[in-house]
């Protein structure tokens, strides 16, 4: 929906190191320990005061070349990181939101989250939205000005601004060598497949940090970053978010990571490297990385291009886009109807493609319709079955078509049964 511009949130980070250090990385790493550097009775110079504040730049200069013998990717031009404060990353998420993201296009995507009954139709999304990255961004990289931000609410540096800087400083080794703009993230219409290439892209480096944490941080640093990221306020502002907006944060971190360990356990690497040219094409190929070893690709589902004429005067479509696999199981999990998380991941499994087209009418109302393709008549029966329950308790009228034996579903969920009755027609399934 939103590009979040590749932060790095501390939940997220953190989740990575403490199951590293549980299990240990699955590959050795060319960085010195924290027991292999010298002791202070050594023979290097005089110890700086425990009270004299490290530089800055000198400690970030110093975790450059671990990430680079880490990940095996050479700098081709320096990243000065900037320091932001709460105050200064509140400033740079609104300001960044307002820049990336069109009025329009942030209404069109509140309202098809209100009609598929995942978003309170008082709230606003803009200000959820930077209320969410406000609170949880720990530091972040922004391709287009090549620029690297820290984020250090104490105005120190500690375990979380190092273990943060590793993850940033291996986003901007993926741009200079691989060019993250050209992987269109942010391309309108096409929301799935940027989820799927943003998990490339967060799972490296979330991989990455986690190796990286592992080798160069303490127990006790270890647990000075377990109680930063319990923060009260940071942890209530996440619990209490929608949960589309919660889990879509967080998927290209989790899932993003299981999917690039997945790679480089095999291949090393070099496969994270290969991935960047042959990037996954859906979120699908990301929680069946099977699916993205074996090449299966979406398949194309088409909405009539007239639709909105075909309504009749004053409609119009407001958004088209791709849902993809995790996108329905958030709304099979979360609508007002509701399905268990187990079901709403069976439900969405076996996804073939789809098409979602919000439908704005002339009175201010609103319509959704999911066209959806299954990989088998079993899978698409599932998804129906789910379908139906997560519209139960939505408002207005809604129909899940499912042709008999078939592998297409289709989902219209509209303020009255007349409508939904229009768009069918205009689809063809009527009767």
């Amino acid at each position: 929906m939103f590009s979040p511009r590749k932060p790095t949130l501390l939940v997220a980070a953190l989740l990575a190191i403490l199951t590293f250090a549980a299990c240990g990385p699955t590959v050795s790493v060319a960085t010195p320990s924290p027991s292999s550097a010298p002791t202070p009775s050594a023979a290097v110079g005089p110890t700086p005061s425990p009270t004299t504040p490290p530089d800055p730049a000198a400690v970030y200069a110093a975790i450059e070349p671990q990430v680079v013998a880490i990940r095996g990717l050479e700098p081709k031009a320096s990243v000065e990181p900037k320091i932001l404060d709460a105050a200064g990353i509140q400033k740079f998420v609104k300001d960044s939101f307002s820049k990336d993201n069109p009025p329009e296009v942030v209404a069109a995507n509140g309202r098809l989250l209100i009609t598929l009954g995942l978003l309170d139709p008082k709230a606003s999304l803009q200000d959820l939205y930077i209320e969410l990255l406000g609170s949880q961004v720990a530091g972040l990289y922004n391709p287009d000005d090549k620029q690297l931000y820290v984020v250090s609410k104490s105005g120190g540096i500690g375990p979380t601004e190092k273990v943060t800087f590793s993850h940033e400083y291996t986003h901007a080794l993926q741009d200079q060598n691989f060019d993250l703009k050209g992987l269109a993230l942010d391309q309108i219409g096409e929301g799935d497949r940027g989820i799927a290439r943003l998990s490339l892209v967060e799972g490296d480096a979330t991989l990455l940090m986690s190796y990286w944490a592992t080798a160069n941080l303490t127990q006790a640093e270890t647990f000075q970053m377990l109680g930063e990221s319990l923060d009260p306020e940071s942890t209530k502002i996440l619990n209490e978010m929608p949960a589309v907006l919660r889990e879509s944060l967080l998927f290209p971190y989790t899932s993003g990571l299981s999917f690039v360990q997945g790679l480089q356990a095999a291949g090393g690497w070099q496969a994270v490297n290969d991935a960047f040219g042959k990037p996954p094409a859906s979120t699908e190929q990301i929680l069946h990385p099977d699916k993205y070893a074996s090449g299966e690709l979406p398949v194309k589902v088409d909405l009539p291009k007239d639709f909105a004429t075909r309504l009749g005067a004053g409609w119009k479509v407001g958004l088209e886009d791709t849902l993809g696999e995790f996108q329905l199981k958030v709304w099979l999990a979360n609508a007002s109807g509701g399905n268990g998380a187990a079901a709403a991941n069976a439900a969405a499994a076996g996804w073939g493609g789809d098409r979602v087209a919000l439908l704005d009418g002339p009175d201010g109302s609103s319509a959704v319709v999911i066209s959806t393709s299954w990989d088998t008549a079993e899978d698409a029966l599932e998804f129906a079955s789910a379908a139906d329950a997560a519209v139960a308790g939505l408002a207005g009228s809604s129909d899940v078509i499912s042709p008999v034996n078939g592998k297409t579903v289709t989902v219209v969920i509209a303020p009255n049964a007349d409508l939904v009755g229009r768009i069918e027609n205009v689809l063809g399934l009527a009767g």
